[in-house]
């Protein structure tokens, strides 16, 4: 009974409804915030190039601008590496 009492009360009381000045200036401090990490975000997407390839692709890419040199040579099909040990 106490919970169908309580839920027939009326949940208006003097407050209901009455947001603070302080709800309002944190909802303007978000807003303004996103809309400078937006125009930030699109600051650094209009500086990156338009494709990441390579501009002369050879044929056999083995080792790209990226990719270390002597790693890339070392790697034999004759010199298997050894399997990852599992835990």
């Amino acid at each position: 009974m106490l919970a169908a009492e309580v839920l027939a009360q009326d949940p208006t009381g003097p407050e209901f409804g009455k947001a603070s000045p302080l709800g309002l200036a944190l909802i303007v401090i978000l807003l303004v915030a996103t809309a400078l990490l937006i125009r930030s975000m699109n600051k650094r997407l209009g500086k990156l190039p338009e494709t990441f390839e390579p501009e002369h692709p050879e044929p056999d890419q083995a080792a790209d601008e990226g990719t270390d040199r002597g790693a890339a040579e070392s790697r034999k099909p004759d010199h298997p590496q050894p399997p990852m040990a599992t835990n």
